[in-house]
């Protein structure tokens, strides 16, 4: 252990590239937590239900999905910048389709618009995890994903922050309200429409501004070489290659964790919403809580925490902290279901503390001694990440049990269904914590 604290998480030599692949993990991070509130926003704006208003992390998150064998395909054939550099123009891409969504006023095409967006994700994640892992020592390599990774919460606050200000609050809908304000309006249907067209410009404009900052420093990664080697002069063989990956417990038992983490992390940070919303409702209007507050502090209970386990991982095994993390955020979920009132909104805002270092440390563990399969390997990471595609709409389901209210019913006569909701994210939790306690077991026979 003493050995493995004198070996650099990052080398001198590899410091520029790591800079600069590391700032696309804050790059990543800003859309991520930008659309989370969108889901509740555009409920309202467009007076939908919960189920349809969450089409937005199915199509966001569906993006991942469709394109991460492709980009890992790609990045093999030719190189890591040359992922980066199309991963940078498809998200530009996205982004500045929300100009013509907004002025078609048309839900279908923003979603369209979030998937092209996240085909540039798919590139960037898919380019930029595996080659953090090769930037240094192996040793170091999840210590050094974490560290990266410690950004992407940074990203994800800016976005929150600018949903508020710049999204929330500008909008002449009311967000926060159980129903939409439309639905009650008084206002002609001409009013009504020219309410829904302001609010849909308010929407697109941060996404579009977002495009123009992409497109620059797209300009910065096409002259600088960033590269930790060339292109791969092994002829790919995807048979050889999946028998390799699929022979690997730790690999594939860690795609489907990575599944399910990435599900509990979009249901938890996009129902907080919807959460705190049941609770205004039962309290005075000078008494209302502000949503974005509590999102905003769990993503920095997150980032705090990515901080604190890249210092614990040179004293506890990653699988180990992983398993107490867990256990630690399956005891907090449940708290959330549970537990009426504020003290249930702390659980819940707790989670997030719980599964800051999931992603970072199943990638580490899953992709350990890949060599240049990680390459393909990691696509089955980031194609993991489609458990946000997927799950938030079965959690959508539950809250429109009764309706399209929060609480129009309480399971086993005190649980909101809002509240219960949240089972899916406990469960989520619950088969993170079997995969690191099967990792640790594995790594037992190994050291032994």
């Amino acid at each position: 252990m003493e050995h493995q604290q004198k070996i650099p998480v990052v080398a001198k030599a590899l410091l520029l590239p790591f800079i600069l692949v590391t700032s696309l993990f804050f790059l990543w991070g800003f859309p991520n937590d930008l659309t989370n509130p969108m889901v509740e926003v555009f409920k309202n704006v467009l007076n939908i239900s919960n189920v349809k208003a969450s089409y937005v992390q199915l199509a966001f998150y569906g993006g991942y999905g469709t394109m991460a064998i492709p980009a890992a395909l790609f990045i093999r054939k030719y190189s890591y910048k040359s992922g980066i550099v199309l991963g940078l123009i498809l998200f530009s891409a996205g982004a500045l389709m929300f100009y013509p969504s907004a002025l078609l006023a048309s839900y279908n095409f923003f979603l369209i618009s979030f998937y092209i967006l996240t085909f540039g994700l798919a590139f960037l994640e898919t380019t930029a995890n595996p080659m953090i892992l090769e930037l240094g020592d192996p040793r170091t390599a999840t210590q050094r994903l974490n560290l990266s990774q410690a950004f992407n919460p940074m990203g994800a606050l800016s976005g929150q922050l600018v949903a508020r200000l710049y999204v929330v609050d500008r909008l002449d809908t009311k967000i926060g309200a159980d129903t939409s304000s439309l639905a009650s309006s008084a206002l002609s249907p001409e009013q009504q429409q020219q309410m829904v067209e302001h609010d849909l410009s308010v929407i697109s404009a941060p996404y579009i501004v977002l495009g123009f900052v992409v497109l620059a420093i797209l300009l910065v990664f096409l002259f600088v070489k960033i590269d930790n080697g060339n292109r791969s002069t092994e002829k790919l063989n995807l048979k050889d290659t999946f028998t390799k990956l699929f022979s690997n417990k730790s690999y594939y038992e860690g795609v489907l964790a990575q599944f399910f983490y990435v599900a509990a992390q979009i249901m938890v940070w996009t129902f907080i919403y919807q959460y705190v919303t049941n609770l205004n409702a039962s309290r005075g209007e000078d008494e209302q809580l502000n949503a974005v507050v509590y999102a905003a502090a769990s993503t920095i209970l997150f980032l705090v925490a990515r901080w604190i386990c890249t210092f614990l991982f040179k004293f506890i095994s990653s699988a180990k902290l992983m398993l107490i993390f867990a256990m630690l955020g399956s005891v907090l979920c449940t708290g959330a279901i549970l537990i009426h009132g504020m003290l249930g909104l702390y659980c819940l805002v707790g989670v997030s503390f719980a599964m800051s270092l999931m992603f970072p440390t199943i990638y580490g563990i899953a992709l350990k001694g890949m060599g240049d399969e990680a390459k393909i390997g990691s696509a089955g990471l980031i194609l993991g990440i489609v458990g946000g595609a997927l799950m938030p709409p079965l959690q959508g389901r539950i809250i429109d049990m009764g309706g399209t209210g929060l609480s129009d019913i309480k399971l086993f006569g005190f649980i909101p269904e809002v509240n219960f909701s949240f089972v899916l994210p406990l469960v989520c939790l619950v088969l993170v914590g079997i995969y690191s306690y099967r990792t640790m077991k594995r790594q037992n026979v190994e050291t032994h």
